[in-house]
């Protein structure tokens, strides 16, 4: 009884990391056009600051691949929140004593950093946590980041609506309390090993060298690009582009993107065993698609709101579905590949709002996200031909 509440513990810190991962991603966008207004930044500069921190995460999961498994995941997972907390404390500090942009850059790194190492050990944590299915298990933990999501736009907007956006600074010192107490209950909670002793872990030859991986890969592209290209954008779009204010555009954007991923991937965490993953995963895909189409090319302001809302629906099953996916068909990937699909992931987090940024700043913000419509259509075309040939398979094997 007492062991498999310690699991549950476990198992809640895993749900908060994925919290501290939400903030991490979601807090600053928030606050761009305050920083732009108050430091008297470019546009260019805005988008550099995203690019750099899902830069500094990729880089991160690359290296996390080969030290994570030497130094342990308590020792690693418990530097991923003194990171994520120390980066909340210097965007406060150091914007006020070096030159502002190089101040909150300095902070985007080190909070990234522990961005970073959150996105590769949590998952695999989780995967090691005795639990009755692991794919369900996997897509209500993934849901925690959308609720983190979800907790970071309401209660920074209650916060401004309150106080200000000129209170930021104190606002990030709360959120900086999150990973602090998350960091010392993980220094204490079980932590079991991802791949049994006995059995051998494959490496990176391995894993480069298998065409289902490689495949895996190229979705965790797809689902981190389709994701963030849109949610990056989302309150930025919705003040500046919709002509609303940051209020409605906080809580019409960014929010219901994210409860509406959340609300899919709850959806898939408990009816998963039910439902074919890569049938369900191609329906989101093409609904994202069009999603896309929705926020780029309707004339509508309502219309384009919709479109965000339909978006963060649409995506929710990609990235747990993806890793759900290489867990159940590379058993013996170990932390490995979960270091390696985080750096998909991470690319495409990258890739996806970088690509709207440098396009809205020579056309306009819906032709960035026209032009980010490649990525859901590139997960559609994977998953469709994955769905084919798994149908044409069973009938052989028949």
């Amino acid at each position: 009884m007492g062991n498999s509440m310690t699991f549950k513990n476990t198992i809640n810190c895993c749900f908060a990391g994925y919290v501290v991962q939400a903030a991490v991603n979601n807090f600053l966008p928030l606050i761009f056009l305050t920083l732009q207004g108050q430091y008297r930044l470019p546009l260019s500069q805005i988008t550099l600051l995203i690019t750099v921190n899902f830069c500094v995460q990729l880089t991160v999961d690359l290296l996390s691949a080969f030290f994570a498994d030497r130094a342990g995941f308590r020792v690693s997972i418990v530097t991923a929140h003194v990171m994520a907390a120390a980066g909340f404390i210097l965007l406060t500090v150091l914007p006020e004593v070096v030159p502002p942009y190089a101040g909150i850059m300095t902070s985007v790194v080190v909070y990234a950093v522990g961005g970073g190492l959150l996105e590769v050990l949590v998952s695999p944590i989780m995967e090691s946590c005795p639990t009755d299915n692991k794919e369900t298990a996997m897509s209500l933990l993934h849901s925690f980041y959308c609720w983190g999501q979800v907790g970071v736009v309401l209660l920074s907007t209650v916060f401004f609506s309150i106080f200000g956006t000129s209170r930021w600074k104190i606002l990030a010192l709360i959120w900086s309390v999150i990973p602090a107490v998350n960091g010392v209950l993980f220094a204490k909670v079980p932590i079991a090993p991802l791949v049994p002793e006995d059995e051998k872990r494959m490496g990176a030859g391995e894993l480069i060298k298998s065409r289902t991986f490689l495949k895996l890969f190229a979705m965790m592209v797809c689902a981190g690009a389709s994701e963030l290209a849109v949610s990056q954008w989302a309150s930025f779009f919705a003040e500046k582009g919709l002509g609303i204010s940051k209020t409605a555009g906080d809580l019409a954007g960014p929010m219901m993107f994210a409860a509406f991923m959340g609300g899919a991937r709850a959806y898939y965490g408990k009816k998963g065993e039910t439902l074919d993953l890569d049938g369900f995963m191609a329906a989101s895909a093409v609904l994202c698609v069009c999603a896309y189409l929705m926020i780029s090319l309707a004339e509508s302001p309502v219309i384009n709101l919709i479109g965000c809302g339909i978006c963060g629906l649409s995506v929710g099953i990609m990235w747990p579905g993806t890793f759900s996916k290489a867990s159940a068909a590379m058993r013996c990937g170990g932390t490995l590949m979960f270091s390696l699909l985080a750096l998909a992931g991470d690319i495409g987090c990258s890739g996806g709002p970088t690509l709207v940024g440098l396009v809205a700043d020579h056309s306009s913000m819906k032709t960035g996200v026209l032009a980010a419509a490649v990525f859901p259509l590139g997960m559609a075309l994977m998953t469709l031909t994955s769905r084919r040939r798994r149908q044409q398979h069973e009938k052989t094997a028949l």
